[in-house]
């Protein structure tokens, strides 16, 4: 099957920050690739701005060595043909350094789309908005793009929404989550809606509990600096995970405009039990790594990999909550959320577990009958599998087994499935902002996880230790079975 191309209007993408690690990893690859299948036009610009001196030659140069290390010989001219389009600035966020030479560069185009890309820390949003703004580079075709994190609690993501928003009205801000970039996160909602399998189903009396996991068997490493603000409730819960729970609990969308779909994230996240208090215990856990295996290899503890001298951490990498739709589709359906850093594989997806059937009509030699689960994978390997309860072939009588109807995009479509920056960044040219976070959003999800924090906080006891290589803490078992149900893994 080949994928449909549509080549993208003229533009130029700033993307400030353009010499740090997200660029070289993510934006300049996935811009790459677009070139790669013909999507970008001719004349395409990407100017990389960044505080640290430099030339564009040694830019291109930086990014084709990059690029070749995966490189397959067909693709030389491909790669200098994407180079080609490569310049950098030096500008500087915080004073008027560079910032004429920018102008310059973008005034003879005033009329194609502009995007700005803030691949920087969030205290330099401010600061860029406003120079744009006084250097009249916020045209009307102008889009501006932010990486999370997106505040740090309810009151610092408001003061971000106005500064920001005196430059670039709503219509022209792209909040970026890229998990929703993600094939098997677009899937979910063409499973859901363009189906007449599921919709009936998609309800408190059929689901008898949601899981949503993200796992990394990666430490915080080189982050540990900005872990140590975050810890994983703000870093994973507040963004990746709030959108995959509103993906799965929404509603259908009552027309086909992008805030039309927004409008239903952000009544699921209106809908959400409030988490506070005692509470909190009952339905939360947060943990902290300690030193262990990770990969067949001895790893540090999250302690171990602070300053020394300093104290012990009360930062969380791992959560697990037990959340709850408050609304007439959900009510009484448990949410099972779970993300950690450290564990024993990496694995990010969504199992949507279905009620027993009421009654059997086999004998007890058949076995058991488990409930029919709905497994979407979003990594590694996207995809999706649909549990089901069939006859074990053979002679012998009636033996009952639960196999998989298993649905490997990569095998089925026999296509190079894009990384979720390359629709995303493109999504940004054409206007889109269906799988971009709007700022009543942003706030709402703030508004559900800032009483959960303050609890943990309040109550001055720290994370419950776990071993590197391991589910988390033990309480994060005793959470979800205590209900009779159990943590899936592997894709069971």
């Amino acid at each position: 099957m080949t994928a449909r191309i549509i080549v993208t209007d003229p533009f130029d993408y700033v993307v400030f920050g353009g010499t740090g690690d997200l660029a070289r990893r993510k934006l300049m690859p996935a811009l790459y690739h677009r070139d790669l299948d013909g999507q970008l036009p001719p004349s395409a610009r990407i100017i990389a701005v960044s505080s640290r001196p430099g030339s564009s030659e040694a830019y291109r140069a930086e990014i084709g060595r990059a690029l070749r290390a995966g490189e397959r010989a067909e693709e030389g001219a491909a790669i200098e043909r994407f180079l080609a389009r490569l310049s950098l600035v030096t500008a500087d966020a915080r004073s008027e350094t560079g910032w004429a030479q920018l102008g310059e560069l973008l005034a003879p185009r005033q009329e194609v789309t502009r995007a700005f890309y803030l691949a920087t820390a969030p205290d330099l949003f401010p600061p860029i908005c406003a120079r744009i703004a006084a250097h009249g580079l916020a045209t009307e075709r102008a889009r501006l793009v932010v990486e999370k994190p997106f505040g740090t609690d309810l009151a610092s993501a408001r003061a971000l929404n106005d500064s920001i928003g005196r430059t670039f009205r709503e219509t022209q801000i792209y909040r970026i989550d890229h998990y929703l970039g993600k094939e098997t996160v677009q899937n979910l909602l063409a499973l859901r809606f363009a189906n007449a399998l599921f919709e009936p189903l998609w309800n408190a009396r059929h689901i008898d509990h949601v899981q949503i996991t993200v796992a990394e068997t990666l430490g915080v490493g080189q982050r540990v600096g900005y872990y140590e603000t975050a810890g994983a409730m703000r870093d994973m819960v507040q963004n990746h995970m709030m959108q995959l729970l509103c993906l799965v609990g929404m509603e259908p969308r009552s027309a086909r405009d992008p805030d039309a779909l927004r409008d239903e994230k952000v009544k699921v996240l209106r809908s959400l039990k409030p988490i506070d208090g005692a509470a909190v215990h009952m339905l939360g856990v947060r943990g902290q790594y300690r030193a262990g295996m990770a990969e067949g290899a001895p790893v540090p503890g999250y302690g171990e990999e602070l300053d020394p001298r300093a104290r012990p951490s009360m930062t969380e990498t791992f959560v697990a909550l037990k959340a709850e739709i408050a609304n007439w589709r959900w009510a009484g359906v448990p949410f099972y959320l779970r993300t950690g850093k450290r564990l024993p594989e990496r694995v990010s997806e969504i199992a949507i577990t279905f009620r027993a059937i009421p009654h059997s009509v086999f004998e007890g030699a058949a076995g058991p009958i488990l409930p029919n689960r709905l497994v979407i994978r979003l990594q590694p390997d996207e995809g999706i599998k649909l549990w089901l309860m069939i006859k074990d072939p053979g002679p012998g009588g009636m033996r009952l087994r639960q196999v998989p109807l298993d649905m490997s995009f990569a095998e089925t479509f026999g296509v190079h499935v894009p990384e979720a920056y390359e629709r995303l960044l493109l999504d940004v040219i054409r206007g889109d902002q269906t799988l971009f976070m709007r700022r009543d959003e942003v706030e709402a999800a703030w508004s559900w996880v800032d009483p959960i924090v303050a609890a943990w906080e309040a109550s001055g006891e720290p994370p419950r230790p776990y071993p590197a290589g391991t589910w988390g803490p033990s309480a994060a078992i005793a959470l979800i079975e205590r209900d009779g149900r159990t943590w899936l893994e592997d894709g069971a």
